[in-house]
C-alpha cells in the first residue's frame, strides 16, 4: 500500500521551519525570497531535463528539490506574518475545484478544448472579481523564455477566437517577415533589423504553435543536436593533436557533415 504523503509533507515544513529557526542552518536563515528566486527557476529547468532524460529517479528526485522551494517561500511568507503553506495547500485545492466543475460540479465537459475554453472563462471571471486585467491574454508571466511566452500569448489568443483560419496564411506570413527581415538587413537598419527578426521568431512561433510543435523543446532539441555534433568535431580533431581553433572552416564542415551522418546511420561510427 503506498505511503500516505501527508505525515511525510508535514515533516519536510518542520524540517524548513528548524532550519529557519533559532539554531538552525546559517546559511537557510540567512535567505530571502529574492534571494532564493534563482534557485527556483533553476529547480524547475532540472525537473524539465529528468522529464527529458525519462529517468524516473531523477524525475522524483528534482521534483523534491522544486518542492522544497515552496515549503521555503511559503516559510519565509509565514515568519513575515504573510501567510502559510496552509494557505497555499488550501488556495491550490479550491482553485482545481473551482476550475473543474465538470468533475465536481454539474457542469459538461466532453473534450479537452471544451475543458480549457471553460477554465479560461473561469479564470477571467477571477480576475474580474479580484480587480486584476481582464485581457484574454492576461495571467502569462514576463519572465518566461521569449518562446515560450510567445507561444503561450498565441494559445491565448486563438482560444478568444484570434487565429488564422489555416496553415497556408500562416507559412504566408513567415515568409512575409524573412523577406522583410532581408530587405531590413539590405538597407544596413540595424534597429529595424532586431524588430524584423523579432517579427519572424514570433511567426515561426505562430507556425510551430499552428503544427502542434512546441518551439521551445523543438529549439532545445536543435540545440542540443549542435552540442553533440560539436563534440563529435572536436573529439575527431584532438585524434588528430588538433583543435578546432587549428582547424580550417572546410576541415570542421565535413566532419559536422560526417557527425550528422552517423546520426542517421549512414555511415559506421569510427573506432575510439
Amino acid at each position: 500500500m503506498p505511503e500516505e504523503p501527508g505525515p511525510l509533507f508535514a515533516e519536510l515544513v518542520a524540517i524548513m521551519a528548524r532550519l529557519r529557526g533559532p539554531g538552525g542552518c546559517p546559511w537557510d536563515r540567512e535567505q530571502t525570497s529574492s534571494s532564493i528566486a534563482p534557485y527556483l527557476l533553476e529547480e524547475a529547468y532540472e525537473v524539465l531535463e529528468a522529464i527529458g532524460e525519462g529517468k524516473a529517479a531523477r524525475l522524483r528526485e528534482e521534483l523534491g528539490d522544486l518542492l522544497l522551494q515552496v515549503v521555503f517561500h511559503a516559510e519565509m511568507a509565514a515568519e513575515a506574518g504573510q501567510f502559510t503553506i496552509a494557505d497555499v495547500l488550501r488556495g491550490i485545492t479550491e482553485k482545481l475545484v473551482r476550475r473543474h466543475p465538470h468533475v465536481f460540479g454539474a457542469g459538461g465537459a466532453k473534450t479537452a478544448q471544451e475543458v480549457l475554453a471553460r477554465w479560461e472563462a473561469i479564470k477571467q471571471h477571477e480576475r474580474e472579481a479580484n480587480g486584476e486585467p481582464a485581457s484574454a491574454l492576461a495571467g502569462v508571466p514576463r519572465p518566461l523564455p521569449a518562446l515560450l511566452r510567445a507561444h503561450r500569448l498565441q494559445e491565448k489568443a486563438s482560444r478568444a477566437g484570434f487565429d488564422w483560419p489555416a496553415l497556408p496564411p500562416v507559412v504566408a506570413k513567415v515568409e512575409e517577415e524573412w523577406a522583410e527581415l532581408r530587405a531590413a538587413l539590405a538597407a544596413g537598419q540595424p534597429a529595424r533589423v532586431e524588430s524584423e527578426l523579432g517579427d519572424l521568431l514570433f511567426g515561426l512561433v505562430n507556425l510551430s504553435r499552428f503544427v502542434g510543435v512546441n518551439p521551445e523543446m523543438a529549439l532545445t532539441g536543435t540545440t542540443e543536436r549542435f552540442l553533440r555534433r560539436f563534440h563529435y568535431i572536436e573529439a575527431a580533431l584532438a585524434k588528430r593533436g588538433k583543435s578546432p581553433r587549428d582547424s580550417t572552416l572546410e576541415e570542421m564542415d565535413r566532419l559536422w557533415e560526417e557527425a550528422k551522418r552517423l546520426e542517421r546511420g549512414e555511415v559506421e561510427r569510427p573506432a575510439p
